[in-house]
């Protein structure tokens, strides 16, 4: 004979027996258990949890029931549980009385409202009960902890302020400039010809700001296919089109989320998408690919190019309220033509870097080596600098590297060649005394040429006046002017 179906008051009987038989079943299984209201007050515990109290610093159970779980259980997570009405199955609790393995439920009324929570002790001292799961647990925390940290160091920057190297004028200028926009949260654009060093002085303006603990992210614009580079910037959502990655991707945004986003070659990025890079910029929030949601982020932005982006903006090819964002902190950064007299430092140090990087003994220039690298205008700066290095040191045995060495270096054209002849038309002169009889005439030029203005004269160099006045102060003669 066929099984007679409940009446719904007869289920509803069958329901209430059962959650009674199990509250019941857990009372007499577990280690403890307690209940707490929707206030987070302690209203029950279970025989087997009394055992516990003098260990949490209480004499009775009149002492515990009653008072809010947070002030007698340390570390408990009841509270979150009764708030947010998700329950945690499974956990580790540590506090004075020991190391438990609890779970955590959320009590309901019959419209479904949070009206308390039900802890369990499913187990005391597990570290010796589970050891195996422990011992797992603790090996996956100790890698999760270490690809953390190498994730960081590879956001790290990688080069500091000081990193830049160069005692000329225009480089000491550049670094004042750097240190000063590093204390600020401003945007900065950081402006030079290719191979100046843009990107390592991001890097340093990054290091030396509030935010050198967190992110550093870098994207070269020029580099990413246009079609990507709305992906790449702000990220993609599971399925958000044929091809998308099912887990979706967090766009260069969010990586930097906290700390620092270097846009290299800005110059580069489509007019499509500078209105939403503005956008961005301005309101500090992204929206993903295939996404209807904004996400709030906290990203300083260090943008950089090699471009005239005033002339582009004259031309309709970059916008100018974007350009304006932009430029709020604007940073040149010299050609190296214009700072020669860093030349030497700067090939030491590509040198030695070399040398690390390709295993062979690190390579010397001789003075005329010197001499024929200053007689190069280097239209790639230090990038060409370095490159013309690395094949010089690396085609060859030579332990010192002469001018012969860089025999197919293009020379100077006219009229920087001339600049270069020494002013005085002396043989035997020195690099150094050459450049410091260069610098003398020039000064003394400009301030006959201004009646002594100084503003004026600094002006007519296309220097700083603060430059002006480190170079009269160096040359005492000219202050009698």
């Amino acid at each position: 004979m066929p099984d007679t179906p409940l009446l719904p008051q007869d289920a509803d009987g069958v329901l209430k027996l059962a959650a009674r038989s199990m509250f019941d079943l857990f009372a007499h299984t577990v280690q403890g258990m307690m209940v707490v209201d929707r206030a987070h007050r302690v209203v029950w515990i279970s025989d087997g949890y009394k055992r516990f109290l003098p260990a949490l610093g209480f004499d009775s159970e009149a002492d515990f029931v009653g008072r809010r779980v947070e002030e007698v259980v340390p570390n408990t997570l009841m509270a979150q549980v009764i708030d947010s009405g998700q329950a945690i199955m499974v956990d580790l609790l540590t506090n004075q009385a020991g190391t438990f393995l609890v779970s955590r439920l959320p009590l309901r009324d019959e419209q479904g409202a949070v009206i308390g929570a039900l802890g369990l002790v499913l187990l005391d001292h597990p570290e010796t009960t589970m050891q195996p799961l422990m011992t797992k647990f603790a090996r996956l925390q100790r890698e999760l902890q270490d690809a953390q940290r190498q994730l960081a160091e590879r956001r790290r920057p990688k080069y500091s302020i000081a990193s830049f190297i160069g005692s000329s004028a225009p480089a000491l200028e550049a670094k004042r400039q750097a240190r000063r926009v590093a204390g600020t949260d401003s945007t900065v654009l950081l402006l030079g010809e290719t191979g100046t060093g843009k990107e390592l002085l991001a890097h340093g303006i990054h290091a030396a700001s509030a935010r050198a603990a967190r992110p550093f992210v870098g994207v070269n614009i020029a580099a990413v296919p246009e079609t990507l580079l709305e992906a790449e910037f702000f990220g993609v959502v599971p399925g958000a089109y044929t091809g998308a990655d099912r887990k979706g991707r967090e766009g260069k945004f969010r990586l930097a989320d906290s700390g620092t986003l270097f846009l290299d070659e800005i110059g580069d990025m489509p007019l499509s998408l500078q209105s939403k890079l503005l956008r961005v910029l301005q309101e500090q929030e992204v929206e993903p690919l295939g996404s209807d949601k904004v996400v709030k982020i906290n990203v300083r932005v260090i943008a950089a190019t090699s471009r005239d982006l005033g002339a582009m903006v004259a031309e309709g090819r970059f916008r100018a309220d974007l350009y304006y964002r932009l430029n709020v902190l604007p940073v040149r950064l010299p050609p190296l033509r214009e700072r020669r007299d860093d030349l030497e430092a700067l090939a030491e140090a590509l040198l030695d870097d070399i040398s690390q990087r390709s295993g062979l003994p690190h390579k010397a220039l001789t003075v005329d080596a010197l001499e024929r690298l200053a007689g190069h205008d280097w239209p790639g700066n230090i990038r060409e600098l370095r490159n013309t290095l690395e094949q010089a040191a690396l085609m060859t045995d030579d332990l010192v590297l002469g001018a012969g060495h860089f025999a197919g270096l293009p020379a100077a054209t006219a009229p920087s060649s001339q600049a270069r002849a020494p002013a005085t038309g002396a043989t035997g002169a020195s690099l150094t005394e050459q450049r410091a009889q260069l610098d003398v005439e020039a000064l003394r030029q400009a301030l006959q040429a201004t009646a002594g203005n100084r503003a004026a004269a600094a002006k007519l160099l296309r220097i700083s006046r603060a430059t002006l006045y480190e170079k009269l102060a160096q040359y005492p003669a000219l202050k009698r002017r």
